[in-house]
C-alpha cells in the first residue's frame, strides 16, 4: 500500500461532505494519509475546521478569509484570526488571496489579502495563498512582503513558478496535472525543483482523472503523484515520500 499522502490544502467542512464526513475522515489513514491541512474561508466556517481538526490526528487547520467571502467582513476580523491562530491544531493563516473570476471589488480583496499576509509575517505562521486570474497583483504583494507561503493549486507559467521558487515559497499541485489540457501544469510539475513541491486535493472540488467531475478526497492525491512520478521518472512513493516531507518542513509539523 502506498504511504506518506500529505493534502496539503483541503475543505472538509463543505456540505459535499455532510453526508459521511465522519467514516470518509476516519477511513483515510488506513488509505495512507498522513496529513491534511483543513483551510477556513471565512471566521464562520473556521470554527468548523477547528473542530474537525480537535477530533482528527491527521488533520490540520489554516485559518482565514478567502476573497470570494468578503461580504460582511467585520471590522475586527483581523484580530478575531489572530485570537483562532493560537489554538494548537493551528499551523498557517489562510486561504487568502485574489481571485479575479468573481465579481468582489479588486480594491477590497487587495487590501484583505495584504492584511493577512502581514499578519503571517508578524504571527511568524505560513501562509496559503489563493491565485486566481490576478497572477500580477498577487506577486506585487509576494515581492514586496516576501512571506513564508504556499501558492496553492498553483495556476501560474513555468516562469511564475521559478520566481515563486527564487523567493523561498512553495507551490501545491493537484487533480488539474492529470487534465488532458492541463498544459501549465504538466510543464510546473516537469521543472519545478522538487524540495518546492507539495500535492492537494482542495477537497471536494477539483477531483484528479479518473474521478474528474466527482467529490474528490484525499486519497486521490495518489492519481496526482503518478502523473508526476511519470514527468520526473520516479517512483510513486518516491513522489509521496519526498512531498510529505515538504508539507512538513514548510508547515512547521
Amino acid at each position: 500500500m502506498l504511504t506518506n499522502i500529505f493534502d496539503a490544502h483541503a475543505h472538509y467542512d463543505d456540505a459535499r461532505f455532510d453526508a459521511d464526513r465522519d467514516s470518509v475522515l476516519r477511513s483515510l489513514p488506513q488509505k495512507g494519509v498522513c496529513g491534511i491541512v483543513n483551510n477556513s474561508v471565512d471566521l464562520e466556517n473556521a470554527e468548523r475546521i477547528l473542530a474537525l481538526a480537535e477530533q482528527y490526528n491527521h488533520m490540520y487547520a489554516a485559518v482565514g478569509c478567502h476573497p470570494e467571502n468578503l461580504e460582511n467582513l467585520p471590522g475586527d476580523y483581523l484580530e478575531r484570526i489572530a485570537s483562532l491562530t493560537q489554538h494548537p491544531k493551528v499551523i498557517a493563516v489562510g486561504e487568502t488571496g485574489l481571485d479575479y473570476h468573481w465579481d468582489v471589488p479588486h480594491d477590497l480583496q487587495k487590501r484583505v489579502f495584504e492584511e493577512q499576509l502581514k499578519l503571517s509575517l508578524d504571527l511568524k505562521m505560513p501562509l496559503i495563498v489563493h491565485d486566481r486570474e490576478a497572477h500580477e497583483d498577487v506577486y506585487h504583494l509576494l515581492r514586496q512582503y516576501r512571506p513564508h507561503a504556499l501558492i496553492h493549486c498553483f495556476s501560474g507559467s513555468v516562469e511564475f513558478m521559478h520566481e515563486t521558487v527564487a523567493m523561498g515559497m512553495y507551490i501545491s499541485l493537484g487533480g488539474v496535472v492529470t487534465f488532458k489540457n492541463a498544459r501549465k501544469s504538466v510543464e510546473v510539475a516537469s521543472e519545478i525543483p522538487l524540495e518546492r513541491l507539495l500535492l492537494e486535493t482542495d477537497a471536494p472540488y477539483m477531483a484528479p482523472v479518473p474521478f474528474r467531475g466527482k467529490r474528490c478526497d484525499s486519497s486521490m492525491i495518489v492519481f496526482v503523484a503518478e502523473k508526476i512520478a511519470e514527468l520526473r521518472n520516479m517512483t510513486v512513493q518516491e513522489v509521496l515520500d519526498l512531498t510529505a516531507e515538504n508539507a512538513e518542513r514548510f508547515y512547521r509539523i
